[in-house]
């Protein structure tokens, strides 16, 4: 059972609160090695690539069109030292705990590190 609403921003609270306590974040990787990424609903001309708290909220996204999109798990620790990193230099946005209806945080990697802090 998922704990996303359609707050954003208690989703956002649950990301940073959940990945502390797991030290796991989820995203969504195919069988090639290929990472979900799409285009923002906020900034044009922008990417993001999606992430959740759970491998349970991962995995409600994986139908239609992102069917062929298993969740997997990426370590904390690699997520906010290599992924942020990765992420900030490709200019590529970050998207928090996106509920079933897609909706969610998109904002800069640099500040996804911030809320670690």
């Amino acid at each position: 059972m998922t704990k996303l609403t359609a707050d954003i921003q208690a989703n956002k609270d649950l990301f940073v609160t959940d990945t502390q306590e797991t030290r796991i974040v989820w995203g969504l990787c195919n069988e090639e090695g290929d990472w979900l990424s799409v285009e923002s609903s906020e900034f044009e001309e922008s990417e993001v690539m999606p992430f959740w708290s759970t491998e349970a909220d991962a995995k409600v996204q994986c139908e239609e069109e992102w069917a062929e999109f298993t969740p997997t798990e990426v370590p904390l620790d690699v997520f906010l030292e290599d992924w942020m990193i990765t992420l900030s230099e490709d200019e590529v946005l970050v998207g928090l705990n996106w509920n079933s209806s897609l909706e969610g945080t998109e904002t800069e990697a640099t500040n996804v590190a911030k809320l670690y802090l």
